[in-house]
């Protein structure tokens, strides 16, 4: 199993659980090209080709040819494009990036919203044990990503703070602005899917984030809403992203050969 995180953030995102998924799977948790600790962002290829490569470098240096693949926000794009290259057992993507609907152009302003808290990151990073010492600062670090946040280490969150100040964000957000949101070759998509949202995202608010996913490229996909829920499910409710996980690859593990 391989799972990938949100923009801006890095594989701990995935930390609260991992645990209940390694009982089942071996699980390879990456942090995606020009994030804290990934491979260097290689800015001349077009869209986000490049993070998908490095991730099916990855892959293939750990021997993996099809995985189920995890992803969150950016992450579960790239899986789903890993998935067009015919890399993926299944994906389950929670609210995959690239949805918006041909010619809703909110995609923009979200840039620019991730622009800014890309500067607040890098302002607050060498003060975030003290910022997150108190449940408002822990609040406030969160409210964008999740509806609840009592459960959650300041020690995690104060990784996450560093690891966005740290990611090439500007640079992504350049390329993106340059080549425009990203294009999925769903066609090609042979493996089941599994799509989920929560309908308290702040990030990407449903329905009109996934509007071209669930309309034109996924409709046949195993769609979960899940109410009350943020942007990262797996921070936010980890219990149950991980069984959401668990469910609906059981059964593809059994019926799919390979490693």
């Amino acid at each position: 199993m391989v799972c990938l995180h949100g923009f801006m953030q890095t594989w701990r995102s995935w930390e609260l659980v991992l645990p209940r998924l390694q009982r089942h799977h071996d699980v390879l948790a990456l942090t995606l090209a020009g994030h804290a600790g990934g491979p260097p962002l290689d800015v001349s290829v077009a869209g986000t080709s490049s993070i998908t490569d490095a991730v099916e470098a990855a892959m293939d240096e750990a021997g993996l040819h099809l995985g189920h693949l995890v992803g969150n926000s950016l992450g579960g794009f790239v899986a789903l494009d890993l998935a067009a290259r015919g890399r993926a057992r299944s994906v389950v993507a929670f609210a995959p990036a690239g949805g918006w609907a041909a010619g809703d152009e909110h995609w923009r302003e979200l840039l620019a919203m991730q622009r800014r808290l890309h500067a607040q990151a890098v302002a607050a990073a060498p003060h975030a044990p003290a910022l997150l010492a108190t449940a408002q600062g822990r609040r406030q670090a969160t409210r964008l990503l999740t509806e609840r946040f009592e459960h959650l280490p300041a020690e995690l969150l104060a990784h996450e703070m560093l690891g966005m100040a740290r990611c090439d964000a500007p640079a992504l957000i350049d390329r993106a602005l340059r080549d425009g949101y990203p294009v999925l070759d769903a066609q090609a998509i042979a493996c089941p899917v599994r799509v989920v949202w929560g309908t308290a995202d702040r990030i990407l608010p449903w329905p009109e984030a996934a509007r071209r996913l669930r309309r034109d490229w996924l409709p046949h996909a195993d769609w979960v809403l899940l109410d009350d829920v943020g942007h990262a499910p797996q921070l936010d409710v980890p219990l149950e992203a991980a069984e959401l996980v668990l469910g609906f690859t059981a059964a593809r593990s059994a019926t799919v050969d390979g490693p």
